[in-house]
């Protein structure tokens, strides 16, 4: 006796039953399982292949595949070697001169000058560069970091604290002669010359900037790295806004400081990325997941 032919099911049948959970199947896709739909072990190992092992560099973004560890970052401002001393050479032509762009720079620093913004805290702001608020600040941070890295066993962790104070000492080795060569005079009220560059506003850069260079390294979280550079530029915009409001400097004596003391705090960034204390380990490591028996 034949047995009775199985119905074949068609694209039209509703009656088709649901899958069924096979339980020897891998469960690194399914709902509650580790790295639920991430295509990353399931027994919480890391995967075997040079990406899956891949860490974050000290500025939060993927690090380079092996072997090439310890890549400097990109620049986290925005201009470069290069660009920083081309402008740099052509805002010290014009104001050496006498051309145009010292023109236009004189007539906006009257106009900042003349503005509504109050004396107090304009005043308040030009005081930060100066040497007695912005070294102690960055001595401290100095002094911490070198804490930090020697606690951690950091690879040559004193080298970045050194190339801080290096940076904040060569301050009056590059601002002084400048200032003799240039003798620019000062804004109306100002008595003498030698006005450019600014030397409270590379005060202000290299110190705020090298002690936010030393303490990147330190944040584990992106949002607080890019908060700490924001509030850097931020306080160094308020310095250079409160000298030329008091009259103290005109625009481009603030201008040219930034740009001189970028390709020093350039030169420190490289130190720092390369061999600055790595930040702390996250919670939850793979290494410490339950392995198979």
């Amino acid at each position: 006796m034949r047995e009775a032919p199985r119905p074949r099911e068609t694209a039209g049948d509703t009656r088709a039953e649901p899958p069924r959970f096979r339980p020897g199947r891998a469960t690194a896709h399914t709902p509650g399982a580790f790295c639920s739909g991430t295509p990353h072990r399931s027994d919480g190992r890391p995967p075997h292949t040079p990406r899956g092992a891949r860490r974050p560099d000290p500025f939060g973004r993927p690090g380079t595949t092996p072997p090439v560890p310890g890549r400097p970052p990109l620049l986290p401002f925005p201009l470069s070697l290069p660009l920083c001393a081309l402008l740099f050479a052509l805002v010290t032509w014009q104001v050496a001169a006498g051309g145009p762009l010292r023109r236009a720079d004189e007539r906006a620093g009257r106009a900042l000058a003349g503005s509504r913004f109050p004396d107090r805290a304009a005043e308040a702001l030009a005081d930060l560069g100066n040497l007695a608020v912005a070294v102690p600040v960055l001595a401290a941070v100095i002094a911490y970091v070198a804490w930090r890295g020697r606690r951690a066993g950091a690879h040559r962790w004193w080298l970045p604290p050194v190339a801080a104070a290096v940076a904040m000492a060569l301050v009056p080795l590059l601002v002084v002669p400048l200032k003799a060569a240039v003798a620019r005079p000062g804004p109306p009220g100002m008595a003498g010359d030698g006005y450019y560059p600014s030397g409270h506003t590379a005060t202000a850069a290299v110190a705020y900037g090298a002690a936010a260079l030393l303490l990147l390294p330190l944040l584990r979280g992106a949002h607080g790295r890019r908060a700490l550079l924001v509030g850097c530029a931020a306080l160094n915009l308020g310095v250079g806004f409160g000298l030329v409001r008091r009259g103290y400097h005109w625009p481009l004596d603030v201008v040219a400081s930034w740009l001189l003391f970028a390709m020093l705090l350039r030169v420190l960034l490289g130190v720092t990325a390369r061999y600055g204390t790595p930040p702390p380990p996250s919670g939850g490591s793979s290494g410490d997941a339950a392995q198979p028996k």
